[in-house]
């Protein structure tokens, strides 16, 4: 790991997802002082097997990508940390950042010239306990992202959970896939006269009454509603929203999109001075081919303005 007390690293990344660890790549093989900081809570960990990457036509489980990810970057010289960094401030020129790991502090801050902001997002869950969210999860029986897995839906009883437009548009998405898509809601369905005029255009159906019990048995998944009924699909996707973790480019002045993503530039630069921003955090379409394009185009722009600052006939 590089010294925190010797020279600064040339870039700190936060978030050790498919984005922050392509850009540790990239750093890494530019020669540069990289760290990653990861707390361990990223999506695609949770990912039973993704088939949408290229690369892997038999499909590959997120926690064996990351782990194959982390290989790759630590062999080029990347140091990978597993904590949490908990502020980060502008000093003198650089950027410190408190990092929280092994439940202590590290006794001083980290000194970055540049911040790579990997943070990604949080997807807003059903009101389930951790055991059953996640065996739910690792069973296929509760999905997330329709455009990563909607192919192996195909033909199934789909039923998604959201009852306003957000969820309504997965809905209608998911109808390409299967003739059997319902909609369901927690609360019961906010839609207007034209929202369920789409819905029925589109054949998709929607719940009588809010979910009140979901049971993940046997390879079904079995929702018990509030006026007493039942229904059984193959699969549920939640489509309850996200939010972005921002809260470290708050510290250091970084505009949002709508309070959420991270304002960037072309090349993954955002408002604030030696502050970038790459993967889910910043593209509203959640893939990981994207989250590794936007992390080696903001590692190559690092590298390049790290050029450009320490030669003045250098332009970046």
């Amino acid at each position: 790991m590089p010294d925190a007390a010797a020279a600064p690293l040339d870039c700190l990344i936060v978030g050790g997802g498919p984005a922050g660890l392509t850009a540790a790549l990239y750093l890494a093989r530019f020669h540069r002082r990289v760290m990653v900081v990861d707390k361990g809570e990223g999506r695609l960990q949770m990912i039973p097997r993704t088939h949408n990457l290229a690369g892997y036509p038999q499909g590959i489980r997120g926690a064996d990508l990351l782990s194959e990810m982390r290989d790759q970057a630590a062999r080029y010289g990347a140091a990978l940390v597993q904590a949490e960094v908990t502020a980060l401030r502008h000093a003198d020129g650089l950027i410190e950042a408190e990092i929280a790991g092994a439940g202590a502090p590290l006794a001083q801050p980290v000194r970055a010239r540049t911040v790579l902001l990997a943070t990604g997002v949080v997807n807003h869950r059903p009101p389930l306990d951790a055991a059953t969210h996640d065996h739910a999860v690792a069973a296929g029986l509760l999905r997330y992202c329709p455009i990563c897995d909607g192919y192996e839906q195909s033909g199934k009883r789909i039923a998604v959970l959201g009852g306003d437009r957000h969820g309504l548009a997965e809905a209608v998405f998911l109808r390409s896939y299967s003739r059997d898509v319902t909609l369901v809601s927690l609360t019961g369905l906010a839609l207007d006269p034209a929202e369920r005029a789409e819905a029925e255009r589109a054949g998709v159906a929607l719940a009588p009454a809010p979910v009140s019990h979901f049971g993940f048995d046997e390879g079904e998944v079995r929702l018990t509603l509030a006026d007493g009924s039942q229904q059984v699909f193959d699969t549920l996707y939640a489509a309850l929203g996200t939010h972005t973790r921002n809260r470290l480019g708050e510290m250091l002045g970084t505009r949002l999109v709508d309070g959420e993503c991270f304002v960037t530039d072309a090349h993954q630069r955002t408002t604030a001075s030696g502050v970038y921003a790459a993967g889910d955090a910043v593209d509203a379409l959640d893939q990981i081919g994207i989250a590794i394009g936007t992390g080696a185009r903001a590692a190559v722009a690092i590298h390049n303005d790290l050029r450009a600052r320490d030669d003045e006939l250098l332009v970046p």
